[in-house]
């Protein structure tokens, strides 16, 4: 069973910094691709910054140079360290992963519930 539970969102003032945190639990998943998305109101969800299985890391580039991917294997957490931030980052920010659930041999795509960041004076 797959879950993701996202943490560290909240309300920053521009050019401020934020870290978000996604605790994976992957029972049975093999992961080829996994980080972060968000959604602003109004917007479709968009891609921020990924992870794939060979270990190299992908920003939008509205991210780039803002924005750091991390992953520990061996915490199961994926991390997103966000800094200068604008009040065009204000969305909520959605943990990802794409993979192959071993159990079922079928691939499958897994979403957390999301963590609001706020970014406003």
């Amino acid at each position: 069973q797959v879950q993701l539970v996202e943490s560290g969102g909240g309300w920053v003032q521009p050019g401020g910094s934020l870290r978000l945190s996604c605790s994976a639990s992957l029972t049975d998943f093999t992961v080829n691709v996994i980080g972060w998305y968000r959604q602003a109101p109004g917007k479709q969800r968009e891609r921020v910054a990924l992870i794939h299985s060979g270990g190299s890391a992908h920003y939008s580039s509205f991210a780039q140079g803002r924005f750091q991917i991390s992953r520990d294997m061996a915490r199961s957490t994926v991390d997103l360290q966000m800094d200068s931030l604008r009040p065009d980052d204000t969305a909520v920010y959605y943990c990802y992963t794409g993979g192959m659930n071993r159990r079922l041999s079928s691939p499958g795509d897994y979403w957390g519930q999301g963590t609001q960041v706020t970014v406003s004076s």
